[in-house]
């Protein structure tokens, strides 16, 4: 049966990894957000204490 065969697979499987591993980190850490999200000034609302009906 051929696929038992690991030679042409393993090579396969390796230079995958090569290509996960070495070209597309850059490329993915190059990649630019046209829209830098700044941090705004965020506003505490006080919540009122509830009452309860029953002591």
């Amino acid at each position: 049966m051929p696929q038992l065969d690991p030679a042409p697979w393993f090579a396969i499987f390796i230079f995958s990894w090569i290509v996960f591993l070495i070209f597309l980190p850059p490329k993915v850490m190059a990649h630019s957000f046209p829209n830098d999200p700044t941090a705004q000034e965020q506003k505490k609302t006080k919540t009122p204490a509830l009452t309860w009906p029953w002591p």
